[in-house]
């Protein structure tokens, strides 16, 4: 890990060592993203079915689920079972309670205003898949927009390296009331989500995370005119944990770890008052990360990781801001005096306790969050990203009368006759 004193930092080398991987955002990345959309577009499921075989190692299929969550099922312990129905149960708790009212004002005796939600008609969902399929995400996906009563949820995950559905994702499908899953990955799956692509239909948004081909994906289609919605930017981990003093190095180094190994492009970034502490952490993660399973990928994303070393808590916290994470994590004495002064992150976990593994997997909020500062203006997923709101106005006679002269004055100042017209018929009917 790269170290500095923000002290002793000018602006633009504050800026270097706050910036995100540069893979992220690299030309030929983005280049042949735009290629493979473009070609799905124009040619749909005879491209998705090429990139499939030659990127995933397979031609898209549409896979059952029932009978892959019966063979997990069956290879789950006691334990396990009763972690995953944990996760399902407080996952659905959380977005069952956050469904938003209707809310209606009277703003003048007759008029009524209000809004109302609907759910989105069909909603496309991404799984990161691969080595390490993320069961996990479909349940932070799919259980909310069950809970806003999405119709039509279309899930897409790339194949397991056997080949096929992972069982364990297909039993959260199962769990989640999804029947099929199609194995495709990559940008040709966000492809064939937004133009659809012969049996794969085209939905009115696409969510989920994924590597940083998936998110220049997701911002490519969407920035096209008619294209689909999409959740947000929600591309390879963060982490900046601001810690003092009272925080044990081997919590945050395992914390950052546990980021780290998600993708080579993750960054994980510790931010402290203590030197002390930064010896502790960086002895704790050279222990530490020889012994993952996915070592190679850790350290990769740790060649990218910083410490900085700052002055006060308010340092910190400017700092934290300024960098907007997807997840901050205080690792501090009264984590509860800080909470109040963040503005910028996906999520906060409050304190030692509050590991960010928690989050990811049972806490109860998604874990799908904004990356690459997308923080600074969106939020996490929610039962509100699959709703969308409508205004409703209901006028009596009197009201209309009251309101259409003004409304006519005002449409005439901006020079629009007929909005003005609109307005004054009201009032004829009321003389009528």
């Amino acid at each position: 890990m790269k170290r500095h004193d923000w002290k002793g930092l000018v602006a633009e080398e504050r800026l270097v060592a706050l910036a995100r991987p540069v893979q992220r955002d690299d030309e030929a990345l983005l280049a042949s993203v735009r290629t493979i959309v473009d070609d799905v577009e124009s040619r749909g499921w005879d491209a998705v079915a090429e990139y499939g075989e030659r990127l995933d190692g397979e031609v898209p299929r549409l896979v059952p689920t029932a009978p892959l969550a019966q063979k997990a099922t069956a290879g789950l312990s006691a334990e396990q079972n009763i972690a995953l129905q944990l996760a399902v149960r407080n996952i659905g708790a959380f977005h069952a309670d956050s469904l938003p009212p209707e809310h209606w004002v009277e703003t003048m005796p007759g008029l009524r205003v209000g809004k109302v939600w609907r759910p989105i008609d069909r909603v496309g969902l991404y799984i990161p898949g691969g080595a390490t399929p993320l069961f996990s995400t479909l349940l932070m996906l799919a259980i909310p927009a069950r809970a806003a009563g999405v119709a039509e949820i279309v899930v897409a995950t790339p194949p397991s390296p056997p080949g096929g559905l992972g069982p364990m994702v297909a039993l959260a499908a199962q769990l989640c009331g999804i029947d099929a899953v199609w194995t495709v990955g990559g940008s040709q799956a966000i492809a064939a989500l937004a133009f659809g692509a012969g049996p794969i239909p085209r939905v009115d948004k696409i969510f989920g995370p994924g590597n940083a081909y998936v998110s220049a994906a997701k911002s490519y289609i969407a920035a096209r005119p008619g294209g689909p919605a999409i959740d947000l930017p929600a591309g390879p981990s963060e982490l900046m944990v601001l810690a003092d003093d009272s925080a044990d190095p081997r919590l945050v180094a395992a914390d950052l770890l546990s980021q780290a190994e998600h993708d080579p492009c993750a960054q994980v970034l510790l931010v402290t008052l203590s030197r002390a502490l930064a010896d502790g952490v960086e002895a704790a993660l050279r222990a530490s990360v020889s012994r993952l399973p996915r070592h190679a990928i850790a350290a990769t994303a740790l060649s990218f990781a910083r410490i900085l070393i700052v002055e006060s808590l308010d340092e910190g916290i400017d700092i934290a801001n300024a960098y907007a994470p997807e997840h901050l994590s205080l690792a501090v004495e009264d984590p509860d005096l800080l909470v109040p002064r963040v503005r910028n992150a996906g999520a906060i976990f409050a304190g030692h306790m509050a590991a960010e593994t928690f989050g990811d997997y049972l806490a109860g909020p998604s874990h799908v969050l904004p990356t690459d500062g997308a923080a600074r203006a969106f939020s996490g997923i929610s039962v509100h990203s699959f709703l969308k709101s409508m205004s409703v106005q209901q006028v009596d006679a009197e009201a209309a009368f009251e309101v259409a002269r003004h409304a006519a004055l005002l449409a005439r100042l901006e020079g629009l006759e007929a909005h003005a017209l609109a307005a004054d018929l009201r009032l004829q009917g009321r003389a009528a």
